[in-house]
């Protein structure tokens, strides 16, 4: 088993901010957007940034478990707010970055989360737990 780490500068928007501004259009006509694609695209922009500064061009075939450990400055969110919507843009960024393949079933395996508090250093830090048994993708049931 290999593992490999990367840290995100801060906190990201939760899942109740994207909710909220996928309700608003930006744009007229047949070119809208959703506030909440640009936030996407945003969050996910930013999470790609740090990929590339930690891991480089780190490409892993096998698959992958993801061990998130979240730093919030506060109580202030819940748990699932927090790591929903950073999950998803965290695991469609690790593709954009090349890092992995896919997102789907044959390629993170699982992921876990744990939180605490860090009121000067808010982070989240993402571990990649890349498995050796790269055969035992063509095995998998699904």
């Amino acid at each position: 088993m290999s593992r490999y780490k990367f840290t995100i500068d801060g906190t990201l928007n939760g899942l109740n901010d994207y909710i909220r501004a996928e309700r608003t259009q930006v744009g007229k006509g047949r070119t809208f957007l959703t506030k909440g694609a640009l936030l996407k695209k945003d969050q996910q922009h930013k999470v790609a940034m740090c990929i590339r500064r930690d891991l480089k061009r780190l490409h892993i075939d096998c698959p992958v478990t993801l061990n998130y450990m979240f730093y919030e400055p506060n109580k202030k969110r819940d748990h699932d707010n927090v790591a929903s919507f950073c999950m998803k843009v965290t695991q469609d960024a690790l593709v954009e970055c090349k890092v992995i393949d896919n997102d789907g079933w044959r390629n993170i395996l699982a992921f876990h989360c744990d939180f605490d508090v860090d009121k000067k250093n808010p982070r989240i830090e993402v571990e990649i737990v890349a498995h050796d048994e790269c055969e035992a993708i063509d095995e998998l049931p699904f």
